[in-house]
């Protein structure tokens, strides 16, 4: 008996779910970014004299949910690679590397940290 032929949608299937991961992840630190500059919107409204009610908490926020976003970027990265691993090798597609949304999402990932702490500086 011969061994039934592989499909590649098992791989495509684990890399559309981390391209959905990606784009979770990048909207949440959008989110983030706007929830953070909200706080400042408030603060200049504040120097003009405008009465606005706020604890300042905006900059905190935003940078919990940009790091959120970070870390939902590398948590779905993280499973896809280990998903990948277990993965017969007759599913995968011919001559299909996984680097390239790999290092998308990890380039990701440390442009949410360094704009969470910028959010700071």
């Amino acid at each position: 008996m011969s061994e039934p032929s592989g499909d590649p949608r098992v791989y495509f299937a684990a890399e559309r779910t981390l391209l959905a991961w990606l784009r979770t992840g990048i909207t949440l630190m959008a989110f983030g970014f706007v929830v953070a500059r909200f706080g400042l919107f408030l603060s200049l409204l504040r120097r003009q004299g405008v009465e606005t009610h706020g604890t300042g908490l905006s900059p905190y926020l935003g940078a919990a949910l940009i790091l959120l976003g970070a870390a939902s970027i590398a948590g779905g990265t993280i499973e896809f690679r280990r998903f990948s691993r277990g993965i017969r090798p007759a599913d995968l597609p011919e001559a299909k590397s996984p680097l390239l949304p790999l290092a998308l999402a990890w380039v990701l990932v440390a442009l949410g940290i360094v704009l969470a702490t910028n959010l700071f500086l």
